[in-house]
């Protein structure tokens, strides 16, 4: 607890570009919890080489990141906002607790499974371990809460599992978190595949919006989205792309999936199509103003990367000292 505030952390990798879902699901719901939380949103860029990156590319997308992270509307000065490689903490308390999580654990995990397959070429140890350096974002900072989605709880319940393990050996060292789930938008799917996830690396143009797309675009995919042949707009698992519409506008206006069904009642497809795109043009519009705006302003950007990063590493060095000490590690001498 810091500041009499529970801990909350999040973060997202730099890689790709980020998408609606990425917005509403995550993105949009973290400006809220500012006030609720201590809140540290890292650009883990840690997490992102475990796939091969072009540097340049890379620190060029972590910046955007991070900028857009302020553009969404995250206060800087409320929120740490870093980068998860200018705090070494990470990397070190990962190591630590590598030694603490069983190898059966880690064959579970799916997102692993998952990549592997899509990458064949280069299954690494870092793409094996991914969830480990996960478990060591959230408990460096003695996190409270984590907004995860449902794809990403496998990787929340291994960091409890592995905090309760280390706190069974040494005592009361890490918080153990609890999950924090968004009301809407929890999970945005695919316009062109309803059954999958909303993703920044799929290979169909159509089936993701991206948070930079430019209005006549994000019209154009939202009239190509799968729907079906019923006719019926109506809120249920058996109409997966009506559903995923009706959560988008949802999630956009405020309103709830009931609300919405009764405003649509009686119209058609396609004007619930276009309805779903203006809504989706509104909000990304003062993003993407703002982000222009402050993409200009070097200095302050800067400013905010290395205030945040020593804010961040005042955090994480605490948490890591106590670790290293409680396994044994000699005392630095100072």
């Amino acid at each position: 607890m810091i500041n009499d505030k529970k801990v909350l952390f999040s973060g997202m990798q730099a890689t790709g570009t980020l998408t609606l879902g990425n917005y509403l699901g995550a993105l949009k719901n973290w400006v809220t919890l500012s006030d609720e939380y201590e809140c540290f949103y890292s650009v883990v860029d840690l997490h992102s080489i475990t796939v091969r990156q072009n540097p340049a590319e890379l620190r060029k997308r972590a910046r955007n990141l991070l900028t857009l992270y302020i553009a969404a509307g995250l206060n800087p000065e409320k929120n740490c906002i870093y980068y998860q490689s200018h705090v070494s903490g990470h990397a070190e308390l990962s190591w630590i607790l590598n030694c603490f999580t069983y190898m059966g654990e880690l064959n579970r995990m799916t997102q692993f499974k998952d990549k592997s397959a899509k990458h064949a070429d280069n299954i690494n140890a870092g793409l094996f371990t991914y969830p480990v350096l996960m478990a060591a974002d959230i408990l460096l900072y003695q996190a409270d809460v984590v907004p995860v989605g449902i794809d990403q709880m496998q990787h929340l319940e291994i960091t409890r599992d592995i905090a309760q393990r280390f706190n069974g050996i040494y005592g009361d060292v890490f918080t153990i978190p609890e999950a924090y789930i968004g009301k809407s938008g929890a999970k945005i799917m695919s316009l062109q595949n309803p059954d999958k996830k909303m993703s920044k690396s799929d290979e169909n143009p159509n089936a993701s919006v991206y948070l930079m797309d430019d209005p006549d675009t994000v019209m154009r995919k939202f009239k190509r989205a799968v729907t079906d042949s019923e006719g019926c707009i109506c809120y249920r698992e058996e109409q997966p792309g009506i559903k995923n519409l009706l959560d988008i506008y949802c999630a956009c206006n405020g309103l709830t999936p009931e609300q919405a069904v009764k405003e649509f009642d009686g119209r058609g497809y396609g004007e619930l199509k276009m309805a779903v795109g203006e809504a989706v043009v509104s909000v990304l519009k003062p993003v993407q103003d703002r982000f222009a705006e402050l993409s200009k302003d070097k200095a302050y950007i800067d400013g905010i990367i290395k205030e945040n990063a020593e804010k961040a590493n005042y955090y994480a060095t605490k948490t890591l000292r106590k670790v290293q000490k409680k396994v044994g590690f000699p005392e630095r001498v100072r």
